[in-house]
């Protein structure tokens, strides 16, 4: 496992998708009205995310986005952690820069003037606790290579990258120069698959990646690591990524496994109540191994805070903890 290092200002800087979540209630009828896909994630354009959010009830605003969302999570857990994301010079690019530095996190970069507005989930719930998603993509699609601070990157022990932004031109060259400084200062590179189509359309990238060694960490659930390495079998799969020093998969209700040189190690999921929500699982899984990771804890160690911090944002709507991570976990 990781080893810690003194002149190390953060543990983790992360770059990714700076979207803002908006949900609010809505009736079946209102979701008829409006032409949605009950239950199901839509990307929309500018015109139809703003027409929307007009016609959204009250509504609750907190900054998102899957790599955010983890360092949402570390932070809670007490470690520290910057960001990286692009939002435009508008109301949600406030929103968001206020959100994610209250949660202790650093974020520096520039706001982009113009058009496309800052990225936007709105999310219609339902009373049967249905989410209706409807995904604004805007300005985290323009996050260009010169925003990168290669001294932060350099200043980290980790960094964690969010596939999902891998798809846009201008973030895919970001992340290859982040990448490369991060090689160039023994600063960690973790990298989440993200989803399955993210790897129908970047795989062959990602295998480069892996081949070349340019990634020493990656997290995958057992979908995507078929995906990835045209492996039904799950073990057969984590046996074609020998190569990645450490490996980390999710299985949902069968645990977590990981894998770095010849150990090994599987933890069970966490009993809990009710699965109410499972939006945030991974990038809260996530969360909790990386926190373990920098501490030098066990293989073992470090899935089981992955285990229980997953377990707790399943546990209520929203992809951002609500209980005390530390106290859950026995770090408080």
């Amino acid at each position: 496992m990781a080893e810690t290092a003194a002149d190390h200002r953060f543990d983790v800087i992360a770059i990714g998708n700076a979207i803002v979540d908006v949900m609010a209630p809505a009736t079946d009828d209102e979701i008829a009205r409006l032409g949605l896909a009950k239950g199901g994630m839509t990307l929309v354009d500018a015109d139809r995310a703003a027409a929307l959010y007009a016609a959204m009830g009250p509504a609750r605003e907190i900054s998102g986005g899957s790599a955010a969302n983890t360092l949402a999570g570390l932070a809670a857990l007490g470690a520290s952690c910057a960001f990286i994301g692009q939002v435009a010079d508008d109301q949600f690019g406030r929103v968001f820069a206020h959100d994610i530095r209250a949660g202790k996190i650093a974020f520096d970069t520039a706001a982009r003037a113009g058009d496309p507005p800052t990225a936007q989930c709105l999310i219609f719930v339902t009373p049967d606790g249905q989410r209706t998603m409807n995904t604004f993509l805007g300005a985290s699609q323009f996050l260009p290579a010169a925003a990168l601070d290669e001294t932060l990157i350099a200043a980290a022990r980790v960094l964690y990258l969010e596939g999902y932004l891998w798809d846009p031109e201008e973030p895919r060259a970001a992340m290859r120069k982040a990448i490369a400084a991060a090689r160039a200062a023994g600063t960690q590179v973790a990298f989440t698959l993200s989803d399955a189509f993210v790897i129908s359309r970047h795989g062959d990238d990602f295998r480069a990646l892996i081949a070349d060694g340019m990634i020493d960490i990656l997290f995958a659930n057992e979908h995507e690591l078929a995906a990835l390495t045209g492996k039904a079998d799950f073990h057969d799969g984590m046996a074609a990524l020998s190569n990645v020093p450490t490996l980390v998969v999710t299985r949902g209700e069968l645990g977590a496994h990981a894998r770095h040189g010849t150990d090994e190690a599987h933890v069970p999921a966490q009993p809990i109540a009710k699965v109410v929500d499972t939006t945030g699982a991974g990038d809260l899984f996530a969360a909790g191994f990386l926190h373990g990771h920098v501490r030098g804890l066990s293989l073992s160690e470090s899935l089981t805070l992955g285990a229980i911090c997953a377990a707790e944002v399943i546990s209520h709507y929203g992809a951002r903890p609500e209980a005390d991570l530390k106290a859950l976990t026995g770090l408080a």
